[in-house]
């Protein structure tokens, strides 16, 4: 649900830092919202206070949101640590492999390029969505 992001209370938070807004910033505006905030029902935010700042930073004046039912002080702050804890960051390898995979998909070599413009042929001549 769209909610207006000047009635949202923020409360003592877990993160003191909001580090790297500004990317998020360009995420946000580049890809939209990927992941809802976390409110109560009175509009006090539970999770999601980079995603509001940065959102907050371009301008929006609504951001999607999950409300949640009655909880308790304790119940906000485990949900708080939940989510910014079960956020693992990629591994070196596996930022290294799929920055190599991304590079690939964008700048195709020749004969890849071929292969995609036959693909996309017969997809067309048998009327099969890709």
């Amino acid at each position: 649900m769209q909610v207006d992001i000047n009635s949202i209370r923020i409360k003592k938070r877990v993160r003191r830092e909001l580090h790297d807004i500004d990317q998020l910033a360009d995420s946000l505006k580049h890809f939209g919202q990927l992941h809802p905030i976390t409110i109560t029902r009175g509009k006090v935010l539970v999770s999601g206070r980079r995603r509001l700042a940065a959102a907050s930073s371009l301008g929006w004046k609504t951001i999607e949101a999950i409300i949640l039912d009655e909880t308790n002080a304790a119940e906000r702050l485990q949900l708080e640590l939940e989510e910014n804890l079960q956020r693992c960051p990629l591994g070196q390898d596996e930022l290294d492999s799929a920055l190599e995979r991304l590079e690939r998909l964008k700048h195709p070599g020749f004969l890849r390029r071929c292969w995609n413009a036959i693909v996309a042929f017969f997809m067309r001549l048998f009327g099969i969505e890709q």
